[in-house]
């Protein structure tokens, strides 16, 4: 009888210390049989190891290490877990070839680091989920979320109520899930939290292993390691805090796309601070323009609000000054409505809907003519934009400055017998105020 799969890959596991890590190498094994991993009790039938350390005591710690290094002996490819991987700098130090380090109580964390240096075979007579899982976005780009829930108390909003503090995923998991999408076709990986910029300060910004490397859980080092595979990069939500100046040379070295979406939400100092929001004492308007003066070609998008409770007629001027200075390139603007169980709701002063309306109108016309000015700065460059759609010979495409369903296009008339994913160099020739035309080159 023909065999429906090849081998499955084997893997042994060692685990030290006290009963709770007993539990950990129960999840462990439980996730890697159920994947169809084999377990085997002999570093000679493993084509991998898992350790699960302790490290309580000194002795413990020395049995740990001591282990770790039998494994490398006897089999040469080791992942190390547990308590003792809670300080990896110490591992490391003494057995800088194992191959990842993750903590206690991180047995996704294992199975990413295992999935990445010991992948399970494929069949889809078998696996009727892809690697990487499903997707309902079209086949050439994806959203990869790297956390979930949010620290911040924003009074307007209830998602930390509802979805619950920051919690990041490790840095492999989220790179092997990265790889199986690239290697799936997926050409443009649309990076998404509540928060962006806060990945992993509940992890300490621990360290872990991807790509034969060490890396901290953080979104600088997440976004060097995205920029290593063949796929856009683009950052969403990302907070204003001073750390982000750390990601500007990565757009200027090609790794991620020169793009930042960015939720100000008001210009007024009096309103961000009603709003109780993150960066609201930064200067903003200093950071905006030493980031375009790093990287000329940097596009911002952004959301804002208006008619807040509380909001005067100075108030909203602010917020059109601060837009006409910063001078952003895609804006969307909403008007303030009460959400139940929303801090917001108990302010003062509720700005009348008649206002609201006609302040949202204002703003929206000033940010039209800087959208518009924008982009006709872009007339006569050249630069790559990906096809969405087609309608005959001409392509609905985006530009690095155009994230999908919320940005604007790039119409290429000539588009000829280009396909959906593809990438295209063209030269942009024209504009209105929310869209580039552009003509395909060569």
């Amino acid at each position: 009888m023909t065999e429906l799969r090849e081998k499955a890959p084997t893997v042994g596991l060692v685990s030290l210390g006290c009963p709770k890590a007993l539990v950990d190498s129960e999840q462990i094994v439980s996730k890697l049989r159920a994947e169809g991993y084999q377990l085997v009790p002999s570093y000679e039938d493993a084509d991998l190891v898992v350790v699960n350390t302790c490290g309580f005591i000194d002795s413990a710690k020395a049995e740990s290490l001591e282990t770790i290094g039998e494994a490398l002996a006897e089999n040469g490819k080791v992942l190390v877990t547990g308590c003792m991987g809670a300080k990896p700098e110490e591992i490391s130090a003494i057995h800088p070839k194992v191959l990842g380090i993750t903590g206690p109580h991180q047995s996704d964390a294992v199975l990413a680091s295992v999935h990445q240096h010991l992948p399970r075979p494929h069949d889809p007579r078998i696996d009727l989920v892809p690697p990487g899982g499903l997707k309902l976005t079209p086949e050439h780009y994806a959203y990869l979320k790297i956390s979930e829930g949010c620290n911040h108390k924003c009074s307007f909003c209830i998602i930390p109520d509802m979805r619950g503090k920051l919690r990041s995923r490790p840095l492999g998991m989220v790179m092997r899930e990265a790889e199986q999408l690239v290697e799936r076709g997926v050409s443009e990986l649309l990076v998404i939290s509540q928060d962006t910029s806060a990945y992993g300060v509940d992890l300490k910004y621990q360290k872990d292993f991807w790509a034969g490397r060490e890396w901290e859980t953080r979104i600088h080092d997440l976004a060097r390691a995205l920029g290593q595979l063949d796929a856009w990069v683009r950052l969403h939500y990302v907070y204003p805090y001073p750390h982000v100046d750390s990601l500007i040379p990565l757009m200027n070295e090609g790794l991620i796309l020169p793009y930042l979406d960015i939720p100000f939400q008001h210009g007024s100092q009096k309103v961000l601070k009603a709003m109780r929001r993150p960066a609201a004492a930064e200067n903003t308007l200093d950071r905006v323009q030493a980031w375009r003066k790093e990287c000329p070609q940097l596009v911002i998008r952004s959301t804002f609000i208006v008619g807040f409770p509380g909001e005067t007629e100075d108030d909203f001027e602010e917020l059109l000054d601060w837009l006409r200075e910063a001078r952003l390139d895609r804006v969307g603007c909403f008007q303030y409505s009460p959400v139940e169980g929303a801090r917001a709701n108990a302010l003062p002063d509720p700005v009348p809907e008649a206002i609201k309306e006609e302040r949202w109108h204002r703003f929206m016309q000033v940010q039209a003519e800087i959208s518009a000015e924008r982009l006709k700065g872009r007339i006569g460059g050249q630069e790559p934009v990906v096809v969405d759609r087609l309608e005959g010979t001409t392509a609905i495409a985006r530009s690095y400055g155009d994230a999908p369903e919320i940005d604007g296009n790039v119409i290429v008339e000539n588009a000829g017998d280009a396909e959906v994913g593809e990438f295209l160099d063209v030269e942009i020739t024209g504009t209105d105020e929310y869209d580039l035309f552009a003509r395909r080159l060569g």
